[in-house]
């Protein structure tokens, strides 16, 4: 087949990291895949050079910005259009909401057989204004209609849409998020060097996050908790991979709690350095506040360590309540607190649930597991 995938930008991010694992393993399989993507702007970081790397076609589209800019859109638009009707692709498609949107409709004007969406994140929810939420459902009901198929990348995300009157049954397929899994079996650096590099040692306990540092990331719900946690647990360690604009002003609270030194911050790093970070922590956390399906929780397991994180979206697919890790009811900071103390208070329950986690995560998150899942979406949306 050839195959067009359409996203904003390629900033460091689990949406991003999956619509490039889709790439190459497309190309692997013998497809003509291109990548069209927006520049990669952001304190997140890139993923162009990943991209570039990847052996199949990548091209900017200048005008593809994140936020609503209406001459642009209109521009990116019209470039879409041109260089979908010169490619002629089987199959498009797109991620994330800008990019779905102009980019189906995009596929549509240029006379493409199949359009295909992935839903990594409900754009109608991702805002705390009620209007800007409105407008993204609306536009996201009407993007639908020219949509053959709806990849949800858990369960949750098909019966949000379909309540928020967005799409058809029969559109929905479940094709959960892939990863490469032997980085995280066998990480490039061994646990204790890393853990020395970062001022860590093996009395430590680490509780780590994989996330920007960003609103609606839970970020907050670790500073509240962590005078508590801290007095009770003297080898108690934060380790939070990622950068972001509210680094600033999480550093400053921990400096006026007097815990800075109970936080280690990586800053922004590759992806390939993941799995050896994952592989340092001895619990993962993620009490973000919106997701898809949380990459982190999948990368989490597959390095071995029990997860915590909250009951959203499509949390509960990722991960196994009381087996893998804790399930905390939404926003509940106080039990989030108490399972992240009986963890690091249990380290036998640590190795049972991290082992049950590896085992969960190997075989329902594997890469070539969405590709072959893809491949029947393709295949169908084809046919119809």
């Amino acid at each position: 087949m050839r195959i067009v995938h359409i996203i904003t930008r390629l900033i460091v991010g689990g949406a991003q990291e999956n619509t490039l694992l889709s790439c190459e393993r497309q190309r692997g399989r013998g497809h003509e895949v291109t990548l069209m993507t927006g520049p990669a702007l952001g304190p997140e970081g890139s993923l162009m050079e990943q991209a570039c790397s990847g052996g199949y076609g990548v091209e900017v589209v200048d005008e593809m910005r994140r936020a609503i800019l209406p001459v642009r859109d209109l521009g990116a638009y019209r470039q879409l259009v041109r260089r979908l009707g010169e490619l002629g692709p089987d199959i498009v498609h797109t991620h994330s909401s800008k990019a779905g949107i102009l980019g189906r409709y995009a596929a549509r004007r240029a006379g493409v057989k199949a359009v295909v969406h992935t839903i990594h994140g409900l754009a109608f929810t991702a805002s705390t204004c009620g209007a800007v939420n409105w407008v993204y459902r609306v536009l996201e009901g009407r993007a639908a209609k020219v949509t053959t198929k709806i990849v949800c990348v858990a369960d949750a995300m098909r019966e949000q849409s379909l309540a928020a009157g967005i799409g058809r049954t029969e559109q929905y397929v479940t094709v959960y998020s892939g990863m490469e899994t032997e980085p995280f079996l066998r990480p490039a650096a061994p646990r204790e060097e890393v853990r020395r590099s970062l001022g860590l040692t093996e009395e430590h306990v680490v509780v780590g996050t994989i996330a920007r540092l960003f609103h609606l990331k839970g970020h907050d719900d670790l500073l509240e908790a962590s005078p508590e946690l801290c007095a009770r647990f003297p080898q108690m360690r934060f380790l939070w991979v990622g950068d972001g604009i509210l680094r600033e002003g999480f550093e400053r609270r921990m400096k006026g709690m007097g815990l800075r030194d109970r936080f280690v911050l990586t800053g922004l790093v590759s992806p390939s350095r993941i799995p050896e970070l994952a592989g340092a922590m001895d619990i993962l956390v993620h009490p973000s506040r919106r997701e898809g399906l949380a990459r982190a929780l999948v990368q989490g397991q597959l390095a071995g360590k029990p997860v915590v994180a909250y009951d959203i979206d499509g949390n509960r697919e990722g991960m196994v309540d009381g087996v893998t890790g804790f399930l905390i009811p939404p926003f509940d900071r106080v039990n989030f607190c108490r399972q992240m103390a009986v963890l690091v208070n249990g380290e036998t329950m640590r190795r049972t649930m991290g082992e049950a986690g590896r085992a969960f995560a190997l075989e329902r998150f594997g890469a070539d597991v969405m590709a072959e899942g893809l491949e029947r979406v393709y295949e169908s949306a084809l046919r119809g």
